[in-house]
């Protein structure tokens, strides 16, 4: 875990921001000796957010299925997605 005052961040922005990319971790700034500010590159910004999403979804959907909502089969997915293909093809639906 990197932990840094505060200043650091006025006084050494590349060095924090070249350590932000290479370690793809974040950077924690502390003021007045507290907790303050966490500063990361923008690539893992982005993969975190991606992250949260997808779990927020698959937590969704999994209290869905717990809720008794119907599931889909494999040769449903498959006709489902076979449908979207050709819709976006413009051939119309498949069926």
């Amino acid at each position: 875990m990197n932990i840094r005052p505060s200043a650091a961040i006025r006084q050494n922005y590349n060095e924090i921001a070249d350590m932000c990319r290479k370690t793809g971790e974040p950077v924690f700034l502390t003021k007045n000796g507290e907790g303050d500010l966490v500063v990361m590159d923008i690539g893992t910004y982005n993969r975190r957010e991606k992250m949260l999403k997808l779990r927020e979804e698959l937590l969704a959907v999994e209290e869905d299925r717990m809720r008794g909502s119907k599931g889909y089969s494999v040769e449903e997915v498959t006709a489902m997605m076979r449908n979207a293909i050709r819709e976006a093809e413009g051939h119309g639906t498949a069926e």
